[in-house]
């Protein structure tokens, strides 16, 4: 359960995290569509774990390596966003969020299953 202070926070650095990967896309994303899905703080405010969706992308593993190793670029930039609003430019983990997959993969068993029609 997260207080509101983190919510509020998370809400601030999904916001302006979308505004980086869209404002740098070709550079920082390869040229990727990917969206901000969720954003989790820890209850110091020190830690994001930020959940990418990357519905479109044909690797995500890299995808999210070649994120990671731009992290520290994107937290100095998240830094300078945030400056007059918040004292703690947190430090961002980012994962791939799976919920737009596991959900697809849900229809298509349920798609798949063969259920008789009742007889009335």
């Amino acid at each position: 359960m997260s207080s509101l202070r983190q919510q509020k926070y998370a809400r601030l650095i999904q916001k302006e995290l979308s505004s980086i990967f869209f404002t740098h896309k070709e550079g920082l994303l390869e040229g990727q569509l990917i969206t901000i899905a969720e954003v989790k703080m820890s209850p110091d405010l020190s830690l994001a774990r930020v959940y990418l969706s990357m519905s479109l992308a044909k690797d995500k593993k890299k995808l999210l390596d070649h994120i990671n190793l731009r992290q520290k670029e994107i937290r100095k930039e998240l830094g300078q966003q945030i400056r007059n609003q918040a004292r703690i430019v947190p430090q961002l983990q980012f994962f791939i969020d799976e919920v737009e997959e596991n959900a697809q993969r849900i229809e298509d068993l349920i798609k798949s299953l063969n259920i008789p029609k009742e007889d009335k």
